[in-house]
């Protein structure tokens, strides 16, 4: 017979631990549960000859009980500890975008290519009887710990980066509501990440002698959407018609942030079968 003790001093983690015991078809597998000092022991027995799938099985469930009690919380301290310096609404942020990294296909296929855990777990049991999982996960697991720390960072890096938009956004609306409008009405054609500006009678937009008194554009981005956006923050319409020939994407939900109440998303008048059929066209030539 083979058997294996897990020590816990969490109530939660050991429900689980046993819950999971319990509905995993495993046979030859028997488990108890017993009390000594601090620590609550659930020893696993294996009497059948397949000492490879139980180890397996041992792995695969402790994989999955790291995963679900301990991820959060390292990530979130490794937030408190190297970003102490945001508040907490900024952490609570950042922690939101480490979720949304976890449940990515990316994060999921990473951690099942590299297994960080169950090789470090697989390594430990076939040398151990006995595992304080606390002691395991804060001890052992460095280079899922490593790769934990790498998650936080990009998930800082986004929200700096989101961060920096809200407030370049915000910024901009309160330049555009402090000004009066220079013209009633400008067309937005906007197809495959291209834009083209048209005035009330339909006239293209001409956008280079807009381009000298830029309150947008940086030294680096010179894309039809920077010169449009430029154009028409210099321009200011009363209100803008954005003809989607193609989805709508970032830079047209830019244009509906900063321009807010004057922005209206047409898919179907003239113009846009228009652009739509010379689209076509260039498609097929």
């Amino acid at each position: 017979m083979n058997s294996f003790c897990i020590k816990i001093n969490n109530t939660e983690i050991l429900n689980y631990l046993l819950e999971r015991i319990q509905t995993i078809n495993f046979e030859n597998l028997t488990y108890s549960k017993n009390k000594f000092k601090i620590y609550e022991n659930i020893i696993v027995h294996y009497q059948g000859k397949n000492y490879l799938e139980f180890y397996n099985f041992l792995c695969e469930l402790l994989e999955e009980t790291i995963t679900k009690f301990y991820e959060e919380k390292l990530m979130k301290q490794l937030i408190n500890y190297n970003y102490f310096y945001f508040d907490e609404y900024e952490k609570e942020k950042i922690l939101e975008n480490c979720f949304d990294i976890v449940n990515s296909q990316e994060y999921k296929n990473t951690i099942k290519e590299n297994r960080l855990i169950k090789k470090e777990l697989m390594k430990y049991i076939l040398e151990h009887k006995t595992m304080i999982l606390d002691g395991f996960v804060y001890f052992r697991l460095k280079d899922y710990y490593k790769y934990l720390d790498n998650l936080v960072d990009d998930a800082v890096n986004q929200f700096v980066i989101e961060k920096e938009y809200t407030e370049f956004i915000s910024l901009l609306r309160i330049y555009v509501e402090s000004r009066m409008p220079e013209c009633n009405l400008l067309h937005l054609i906007y197809n495959r990440g291209e834009s083209i500006l048209l005035d009330e009678e339909k006239n293209v937009v001409s956008i280079s002698d807009n381009i000298y008194n830029a309150k947008y554009l940086s030294d680096i981005s010179f894309s039809s959407n920077d010169f449009a956006l430029n154009t028409l923050l210099t321009l200011l319409p009363e209100k803008i018609e954005i003809h989607l020939i193609d989805e709508e994407d970032e830079f047209i939900n830019t244009i509906k942030l900063i321009f807010d109440g004057r922005v209206y998303v047409c898919k179907e008048c003239n113009i846009c079968k228009t652009y739509r059929l010379l689209n076509n066209a260039k498609i097929i030539h």
